[in-house]
């Protein structure tokens, strides 16, 4: 399995290309690395190739905000300028420019 290095980044607003929904990057995965119970619960004929990077997205949609796991493959840049409104972009992240977010550097223990 060769590795790809990902497309996008670690604060960067982005929209799923199927369905309407749209996130903020807060982490990366090289390659799949979910559960086989979650990969075989996406229909087949949209179930995405695990050797890509996946994205763990802080997510909205017009109902509900939530955390998403995508895949690189069905992401696309969101050119929309319209700031998230998901609760926990403020805690991991600080002001957006030009449709990415600054990381907020945490110290811990």
């Amino acid at each position: 399995m060769t590795l790809k290095h990902a497309k996008f980044q670690i604060g960067q607003i982005v929209k799923h290309r199927i369905f309407p929904f749209r996130g903020v990057i807060y982490d990366v995965d090289p390659v799949f690395a979910n559960t086989e119970e979650w990969w075989n619960a996406i229909p087949e004929h949209i179930r995405p190739l695990k050797d890509q990077p996946f994205y763990h997205l802080l997510a909205e949609n017009d109902d509900t905000e939530y955390v998403a796991y995508v895949s690189e493959q069905n992401l696309l840049t969101d050119d929309s300028d319209r700031p998230m409104r998901h609760a926990q972009v403020a805690e991991l992240f600080g002001p957006q420019m030009d449709g990415v977010y600054s990381i907020k550097h945490r110290i811990s223990h």
